[in-house]
């Protein structure tokens, strides 16, 4: 055989060789994608079920009632006022008292604490009407900008696709890692038939009334409640930055944010009334909307507490409601001379 044919024969059997290669590698690709369209499909089919058969699991639970505050929430066309924050508010205010002294709608949403005030503050631009007076009340000022506990939040929003909105496009990334958790204990829940159960106590979704207030009996003060968490709050400039952006979207809508103060256990463990005098200051200096309270003035007995050093009892509440009506009224009669 010549040199010249040899050589074209070699180079035909390496095209023939690459060219098997190839193919091979692309049968290998092809398996591969298929697989993994397969497993996404089963995978897709088992959130599916879950989602329509198991999902949700925490219907009675206290995160539930948020169903029911976002409802009337949504459900107000024109002014209202809005409350915002965690228990505190839950625990601790009587909006029909509210609405009779303002006549105005009221909405109290406030949730649980461990969401964080990121979460809790999207129930402020969920339906804004112009006029709307939107109140917050946090007891942390340095929570940042993210949902504290992802997992409360999937308790909390479950299968429920209008509270979805309660979630930012930027916080999706941890409750997405959350999820398997969440839907684990929701997996347990519904195969031994105990989900969607009534508490029976104060943290029971029926345990709220149409304005969101919780109204479980609490005569008195729980023998043994910890009151040593009981401390001036911590001031985180993301947090502020996060309240002052708010500010400025409602501003845009027509609408009015405000600051209040909450209930402070005086204890054993309580700083001195100059102290909250200082921090009063300090919010009132560094938050763009008006604080229409001082925090020295909700230092209150601790016997007007109920179960934590949050948590008002029935006294407390009528109390505390009182302030607050005080507050918004002296700062309305001051904007409207």
């Amino acid at each position: 055989m010549k040199k010249g044919q040899y050589e074209k024969r070699q180079i035909l059997q390496r095209e023939i060789y690459l060219f098997n290669k190839v193919k091979k590698d692309e049968n290998s690709v092809k398996k591969i994608i298929v697989f993994f369209l397969k497993c996404l499909i089963m995978l897709g089919l088992v959130l599916l079920f879950c989602f329509r058969f198991v999902m949700p699991q925490y219907l009675n639970n206290y995160q539930a009632a948020l169903i029911d505050k976002n409802e009337r929430l949504c459900s107000i066309d024109g002014p209202k006022i809005v409350l915002v924050g965690n228990s505190n508010l839950a625990f601790g205010i009587d909006s029909r008292a509210l609405e009779e002294a303002f006549g105005m709608p009221v909405v109290n949403m406030g949730m649980h604490g461990g969401l964080g005030n990121a979460f809790n503050e999207q129930a402020a631009v969920q339906n804004v009407c112009e006029g709307d007076i939107v109140i917050l009340s946090y007891s942390n000022f340095d929570d940042g900008d993210v949902i504290r506990n992802q997992e409360l939040a999937w308790i909390t929003i479950e299968n429920h696709l209008k509270l979805w909105n309660y979630i930012r496009p930027k916080d999706w990334k941890e409750m997405i890692k959350a999820y398997p958790t969440y839907l684990k204990d929701c997996l347990s829940l519904w195969s031994q038939g105990i989900g969607n159960m009534d508490s029976g106590d104060a943290y029971s979704r029926l345990q709220f009334n149409e304005y969101g207030d919780n109204v479980f009996d609490r005569p008195g003060l729980v023998p043994d409640t910890d009151f040593s968490p009981v401390h001036i709050p911590e001031i985180g400039e993301e947090t502020i930055e996060r309240i002052n952006e708010l500010n400025a979207r409602l501003e845009k809508e027509g609408a009015t944010l405000l600051m209040t103060a909450y209930p402070i256990a005086i204890c054993d463990y309580t700083p001195n009334r100059e102290e909250y005098e200082a921090f009063s200051d300090e919010i009132g200096r560094l938050l763009d909307c008006p604080l229409i309270s001082r925090y020295e003035d909700y230092m209150m007995d601790k016997e007007l507490f109920y179960n934590t050093y949050m948590h008002l009892n029935n006294e407390g509440v009528g109390i505390r409601t009182a302030l607050l009506i005080e507050d918004l009224k002296n700062y309305l009669d001051k904007n409207n001379e």
